[in-house]
């Protein structure tokens, strides 16, 4: 790749050519509309892939930010949703036995982390506002990767409540926080796909976590540790080495970044493209800033939405599927591998989502929402009834998979909505995800009771609702961001017509 370093011209070299080589960092107006275009334009090639309607040097300065954000986000989502998970997997192979538990303590397990995971994400949002991401992230990283290996040491369900809770706050830092981050860098017609590719490598951690555990399963007595302690002794292994790279590969946001990838011309770029998409820099929290981030539809029809999202798909996010195969007879091999289809599935569906709504939905994030709710209410009135033909009880455990795709849309609408605010921003999506996790505290202990699996007489009737929910919320803000729209242009359109006939 040929570097982009200023060559040392005139002070009179043409802004307007296509040549970088003369940027000044602090002087983005001076690039070429060549290099970057006000409005992207289409080709039928943007439905492959977006960079490829883009100038060579927009694309060459996409590609060391695709390598190097988005795969260290996917890899760190990847560990972090791998050692949220791994309790699952470890209860129904063996640890529940061992450890002598009962009743509904996986569910207080689950709690636990959530408490933590809840506590928080907002704090850190702000501070990243404030602090470099960089610094940041990694330190939560590294610190849920050796709590994780403390796992192995536990003798009861108190002491995993604990090492739970201590796990859940500090991975509370990382989805919202990469959001926040990812959404700082890239444009409309590009943030969709970056989201949710991001948001893949969840339901890649979730079936990954199952064939992990089924390998080790058989490492049971191997050094002493059965083969659930061996499931976070790997996890551990694979974590930590992700966790320290973050301190090399997190660029930070562009107005601040000094990642050692990036040529000042890359850095004129980014901060460019930031400029004409109106997203805007870091400002400090004022009083009146906080009043109206708080007035404001944004924060709550937003956090809304996420929750519906969040707190519906239990069929697929709740252990339902793998104690309804224990309950069948399976082996642990199976319970452990079956449900990795529909994480598979879920891996498909959210890259059909974002390339959708990205290109043949021109940008519009409401219908995959609204298309997987509906999916929702199909599977969750079925598992309802329950009594169904065996075969349609497996696709309804299978299609479930296509209600976990959307959350990369939701952030992305929200760094659309929120972009004239960066604090609103980063607010508002660590207030979506924090929400979310607040309601979960709480509701499985209610509806996903463990005594009560896998038939779960209230876990799928609510399911329905929550389902109905996200699609009237999705209506809602398309209704009031529209309308937002059209009064930002009316006031545009005063302002020049007014300035016009001055």
């Amino acid at each position: 790749m040929p570097s982009a370093e200023p060559t040392g011209s005139s002070p009179n070299h043409n802004p307007d050519s296509k040549s970088l080589g003369s940027i000044n960092v602090d002087r983005t107006d001076s690039l070429s509309s060549e290099i970057i275009h006000t409005k992207v334009k289409k080709r039928w090639t943007s439905y492959l892939w977006d960079t490829l309607d883009k100038s060579p040097e927009e694309r060459r300065f996409l590609f060391k930010l695709d390598a190097v954000l988005l795969s260290f986000a996917s890899l760190g989502y990847f560990i972090k949703y791998l050692d949220q998970v791994n309790i699952n997997n470890a209860f129904v192979s063996g640890m529940k036995e061992d450890l002598n538990l009962f009743g509904n303590q996986l569910n207080y397990m689950q709690t636990c982390w959530t408490v933590g995971y809840v506590i928080g994400q907002i704090p850190s949002n702000i501070l990243l506002t404030r602090i470099r991401p960089s610094i940041w992230i990694p330190s939560c990283e590294v610190t849920w990767a050796v709590l994780t290996i403390l796992m192995v040491k536990c003798n009861n369900a108190q002491q995993i409540y604990v090492l739970r809770f201590f796990i859940g706050l500090a991975e509370s830092t990382f989805y919202p926080g990469m959001q926040y981050i990812i959404g700082s860098w890239y444009r409309k017609d590009e943030l969709a796909k970056r989201s949710c590719i991001f948001h893949t490598s969840s339901a890649i951690g979730t079936m990954f976590s199952g064939y992990l555990m089924a390998a080790v399963y058989h490492l049971g007595g191997k050094d002493g540790f059965k083969g659930w302690q061996w499931l976070f002794i790997i996890n551990t292994v694979i974590s930590l080495p992700i966790a320290l790279a973050g301190y090399l590969m997190i660029p930070d946001v562009p107005e601040i970044t000094r990642a050692w990838y990036f040529t000042k011309d890359d850095i004129a770029i980014a901060q460019k493209r930031m400029q004409l998409e109106g997203r805007a820099n870091r400002a400090p929290f004022t009083r009146e800033k906080v009043k109206k981030i708080l007035s404001s539809w944004h924060i709550y029809l937003l956090t809304l939405l996420y929750i519906f999202f969040n707190n519906g798909n239990g069929a697929a996010s709740q252990p339902a599927f793998q104690l309804w195969l224990k309950k069948e007879g399976y082996s642990v091999t199976q319970i452990n591998t079956y449900p990795t289809i529909t994480t598979a599935i879920t891996v498909v569906t959210t890259l059909i989502y974002a390339w959708t709504s990205d290109t043949i939905f021109r940008g519009e994030r409401w219908p995959p929402i609204v298309f997987a709710g509906i999916i929702n209410i199909i599977t969750n009135v079925s598992l309802t009834i329950w009594n169904i033909p065996i075969g349609w009880k497996w696709a309804c455990f299978f299609l479930a998979g296509f209600g976990g795709g959307i959350s990369g849309l939701t952030f992305a609408w929200a760094h659309e909505i929120c972009t004239d605010d960066n604090e609103e921003r980063a607010l508002v999506t660590g207030t979506m995800n924090e929400m979310a996790y607040v309601i979960q505290a709480w509701l499985p202990l209610l509806i996903w009771q463990q005594v009560e699996a896998p038939e779960y007489p209230k876990g799928y009737p609510t399911s329905i609702g929550i389902a109905v929910g996200m699609i009237i919320m999705a209506f809602w803000i398309k209704y009031a961001h529209g309308r937002e729209k059209r009064k930002k242009q009316a006031q545009e359109d005063e302002s020049t017509l007014g300035i016009s006939t001055a």
